[in-house]
Parts: structure tokens; C-alpha cells; sequence
């Protein structure tokens, strides 16, 4: 059996979300999401809007997904690719090379990391212009 992992803030769950759990599913037969906590969230990004439950929630409700870790930390080391009994990391390819370095080092040293196609036209932060802009007006 290969094990999947990715990681995710999961804020605002939508279909670009749901597409890239199917794609990080198809490389093995059981996928783990780690889901940020908002403290690591806000040290690259913004808070999150949803909370720790709400997101989890959500995310184990996608039938995707086997298995839901909150407080997933932002550095894939390998003691938690260890614990977790990962064969595989996958993440979007919207991350720079700089924060691929610095987030995925280890799997992809490791021979273990693959990037799929990030879903274009949806993202959490067009959402949340939308929904400021429908306000403003």
C-alpha cells in the first residue's frame, strides 16, 4: 500500500481543493492530509478564517481522503515522515522554489516529493476579494 501525504490550510474549501486531493490520491492507495495550524499559518500567509474543527471537518468529509492530522507542521521532516508511515509527499505547483526548499527538502532529497497542476481561476484569496468586494458594493 503507498501512503500519500500532503499538506494543506484547507481554509474556504473549494473545488481547486477538492481537485488536488483527487490528484494527489492517484499516486497511491491512501491519503493522509495534514492540515496547518492557524499560528503556522500566519507566520507565511494570512489567519485563517475557518477553524482547526471546521477545516478537519471538512477535509475528512472529502472522499479523497483515508486520514486527517491536525497541526501538521509547515517543514516535512523525516521523523514525521517516519511516524506517519509516508511513501510519498505531494504538493500544488503554486509554492516558489525558495518555500518548495524550505517546506519539502527532506522528501524531495529523499527521491519522495511530486508536484501536481495547481487548479487555475479558483484560490482562497480570490474568494475572500470576492466576498469584500460584493460587501463594499
Amino acid at each position: 500500500m503507498t501512503r500519500v501525504y500532503v499538506d494543506m490550510v484547507a481554509d474556504l474549501f473549494h473545488y481547486g481543493h477538492a481537485n488536488f486531493l483527487k490528484k494527489a490520491r492517484q499516486f497511491g492507495d491512501y491519503l493522509i492530509v495534514g492540515i496547518h495550524s492557524d499560528k503556522v499559518v500566519k507566520e507565511y500567509k494570512r489567519s485563517p478564517i475557518m477553524t482547526m474543527k471546521e477545516r478537519v471537518d471538512t477535509v475528512s468529509s472529502c472522499r479523497h481522503v483515508d486520514e486527517v492530522i491536525p497541526d501538521a507542521p509547515l517543514i516535512v521532516s523525516q521523523e514525521w515522515i517516519n511516524a506517519h508511515r509516508i511513501d510519498l509527499v505531494v504538493h500544488g505547483d503554486d509554492f516558489s522554489e525558495d518555500l518548495l526548499q524550505l517546506c519539502y527538502k527532506v522528501p524531495i532529497e529523499m527521491g519522495i516529493f511530486h508536484k501536481v497542476p495547481y487548479t487555475p481561476g479558483i484560490s482562497t484569496s480570490d474568494i475572500i476579494k470576492r466576498l469584500k468586494n460584493t460587501l463594499d458594493n
